[in-house]
């Protein structure tokens, strides 16, 4: 058959669509189409299908049974090799094909945040900059597969694995919840495999317009039932979690956007032609599924102790009812908030770079913060502004600007190709809506499963306007293709995949070590003889995991810290250094970390290090409590004692104290002679540190009854230190008290028997 020579480049785009022919070459200045004829096909097989429906099944499904691994590092690794396996197939069916493919205007928007993360390696945090580079890379590749792949016919299956993943993710909470299910570890319960609550609730609110569609779309009454019965499943488990956010969403999927979902479109909804009975009876198994399971108690005694409610549904009220501008969860946000305020108005046009606001954070806290308050804003849209600048900006503009045209198209279209559109659009509107709620209050864009259910929304939304023929610019277009890109391409994405496996190898055995050297330490603290030979096999074996851990990772900012705090309890300075300065050199601005290591430098005598470390951390936060104190114990290690001592009056006066300091003020007053203040060090040490009563007691005591001549005081404090002791030790505390004061010790009310 030959061609004509006048063909246009949009007719032969058309062509090439409707029936492939091997080796043919479509014209790169091919016209921008604006017609659903004249946008090519689905390319993807239902091959390609089913790889990214197993994605988005298996990664809020499948968790860790152990601590050895994070649970997002798990679903982490279940998207990236389900995306990257999916395009090395799409690829390597195209490789003698010349078939145009399909772009959209808004695959750029994450190419855009993936293009400013890697030029943000050159001038911010690299590892960070590295990790949102690749997050937002996938993101792009899941996106634009699935809009060269999935066709409306096969959105019915991508709903299905949606819904199926949601299912027996909230089974995981279910059991949680009623029955202290422990399989996998968690944080705050029920959180299903997602390790903490609102990140399970968070995805879970997403799923239910894909739910409640193939709930609509039923046509027999047995599938109708089965849906009904799982729909109410996994919205009871959303109840079970308290999540103000999730349940946020879940009113306003509940209250309002079904409801008028299920008015507009009942000509293409399945329920319409169910018996009166079987619609009254779907809707009653639905409502009997919540209300049955959702008044059961819970059997999880951590969930009691919440005083939240005992049963999903008074959990569920209870938290919505919370929900204040003075609740304390939303003052600790307001903090980060602020905090990201200034960073934005310090860096409006350039960010900080991308992921580095756990990095710089430090930096826009108040002069008196020591601590971060979190790794993340709890707010996608402030993080994405303060890390990306104007690139975040952009991002959003063009997001919201899609989404607008998305919603206006799917309401204004009549014909009938939009008419068949709109109940799968309005159901990616919905769950994109759902996301973009409790991303104001969470970081559910940095979790896998969230993710990756943004992506393929996104992804099946630019589909839908492909076969629309919503084109143009800023739509839907034809992209010219020949087969020698499908085979480099195959080959970049088997690379790809390769590399992905050895980087999910070195995080499996990274956080493997840290996590057993973790829980080595807090194993042996919790002895409370953390010094006993018979530990030392297992500090060895703890310190030599801890620093092949650092040796793969050293950015793991949230475990390695926890093995150096607990070997400084242990008085073991010299090997929690090393482990601080790991976190330091990629996370450098966080003040506690950095009086830390002064602290141990004090410790092992290197005055003059320890001196280095406060003058970085008075450059940050020069009122922090953990600075003020520091500076008081190197004054004094200095010599310069009368400094030391008029300095550390000036910062107990500002209601600052730490063990370390109170030590500090006792032994240079007591030096100096001011017996008040010293007398004052120790009755606060008592106070706010009881499990060292015993011995502060006892010096107490020395002290009212010596230099501060205090002996009534004296005698009532000894008696307050042998009630503590067992009666066997009573005659060694009392063979220390003076012989003058004794007959007074003793002659008190007797002791009871320890």
């Amino acid at each position: 058959m030959g061609r004509r020579r006048n063909a246009s480049p949009v007719r032969a785009a058309a062509a090439a669509a409707a029936m492939p022919v091997p080796g043919l070459q479509v014209p790169p200045a091919a016209v921008v189409p604006t017609t659903a004829a004249a946008l090519p096909a689905e390319a993807g097989s239902t091959g390609i299908a089913l790889l990214l429906g197993l994605m988005i099944l298996l990664a809020p499904a499948l968790g860790v049974p152990n601590e050895e691994m994070l649970q997002d590092t798990l679903k982490s690794i279940v998207v990236a090799f389900f995306s990257l396996g999916a395009a090395v197939a799409f690829f390597w069916e195209l490789r003698r094909q010349a078939t145009p493919l399909r772009w959209h205007a808004g695959v750029w928007l994450p190419l855009l945040l993936c293009a400013y993360a890697l030029g943000s390696m050159a001038w911010s945090q690299v590892y960070l900059a590295g990790v949102e580079a690749i997050r937002w890379f996938l993101f792009a590749l899941i996106a634009w597969l699935t809009l060269n792949t999935f066709s409306r016919e096969r959105m019915a299956g991508l709903a299905l694995a949606v819904h199926a993943g949601a299912v027996v993710a909230s089974t995981w909470a279910v059991l949680q919840f009623l029955v202290d299910f422990g399989f996998f570890p968690q944080g705050p319960n029920p959180a299903s495999t997602f390790i903490n609550r609102n990140f399970f609730a968070e995805f879970a609110v997403c799923t239910l317009p894909f739910s409640m569609l193939l709930l609509g779309r039923a046509r027999r009454s047995g599938p109708a039932a089965l849906l009904a019965l799982s729909n109410g499943w996994v919205i009871t488990a959303i109840l079970m979690t308290g999540t103000r956010a999730a349940l946020i969403a879940l009113w306003l999927q509940l209250l309002v956007l079904w409801p008028l979902a299920a008015w507009l479109y009942r000509d293409r909804l399945g329920w319409r032609g169910w018996a009166r009975p079987a619609r009254w009876g779907v809707l009653g198994l639905l409502l009997a599924t919540v209300l049955g399971l959702g008044s059961l108690p819970t059997g999880n005694p951590k969930i009691v102790e919440e005083g939240r409610g005992n049963t999903a549904l008074a959990r569920a009220f209870t938290r919505t009812a919370s929900i204040r501008p003075g609740d304390e969860s939303l003052g600790v946000r307001m903090v980060m908030w602020r905090a990201t305020g200034r960073m934005i108005a310090a860096r409006p046009l350039s960010g900080v770079g991308a992921g580095a606001w756990e990095n710089d954070v430090p930096l826009y806290q108040p002069d008196d913060a020591q601590l971060e308050t979190d790794y993340y804003v709890h707010n996608e849209f402030l993080q994405l502004v303060a890390e990306y600048g104007l690139v975040g900006w952009l991002f959003l503009a063009g997001l919201v600007a899609w989404l607008l045209r998305a919603l206006r198209d799917t309401l204004r279209n009549q014909d009938e190709v939009a008419r068949a559109e709109a109940p799968w659009r309005a159901v990616l509107l919905s769950s994109l809506l759902a996301l973009f709620v409790v991303s104001n209050v969470g970081f559910a864009w940095r979790m896998a499963s969230t993710g990756a259910l943004f992506a393929l929304c996104l992804g099946a939304l630019a589909a839908s306007d492909a076969r629309m023929g919503l084109g143009g610019r800023l739509g839907a277009q034809a992209l010219p293709w020949r087969p020698s890109r499908s085979l480099a391409c195959a080959v970049a994405a088997a690379l790809a995949l390769a590399l992905a496996a050895w980087i999910s190898q070195q995080a499996a055995e990274c956080e493997r070590k840290l996590v057993r050297a973790t829980r080595m330490a807090l194993t042996i603290t919790a002895s409370g003889r953390p010094n006993d030979p018979q530990w030392a096999p297992m500090k060895t074996e703890m310190l030599r995991l801890v620093h092949e851990g650092v040796d793969i990772n050293r950015h793991y900012r949230k475990i390695t810290p926890i093995v150096a705090d607990e070997l400084a309890r242990w008085g073991d300075w010299k090997d929690a250094i090393p482990l601080w300065e790991s976190v330091i050199s990629s996370r450098p601005y966080i003040v506690a970390i950095m009086t830390n290591i002064a602290r141990g430098y004090l410790s092992e005598g290197q005055v003059d290090r320890a001196a280095e470390f406060l003058a970085r951390a008075k450059a940050i936060h020069p009122e922090a409590p953990s600075v003020l104190s520091l500076e008081v114990l190197v004054l004094s290690r200095q010599g310069r004692d009368a400094e030391a001592l008029a300095r550390a009056r000036e910062v107990m006066a500002q209601g600052v104290a730490d063990f370390d300091l109170l030590n500090a003020v006792y032994l240079l007053s007591r030096k100096q002679g001011d017996l008040a203040t010293a007398e004052k060090a120790l009755q606060t040490r008592l106070a706010r540190w009881p499990y060292q009563v015993l011995p502060g007691l006892l010096e107490l005591a020395q002290l009212q009854a010596g230099p501060l001549g205090k002996p009534d005081a004296a005698v009532a404090t000894w008696r307050q230190a042998l009630a503590r002791l067992p009666a066997r030790e009573r005659d060694r505390v009392l063979s220390q008290v003076p012989a003058a004061l004794r007959p007074q010790v003793e002659s008190q009310a007797s002791l009871p028997d320890r």
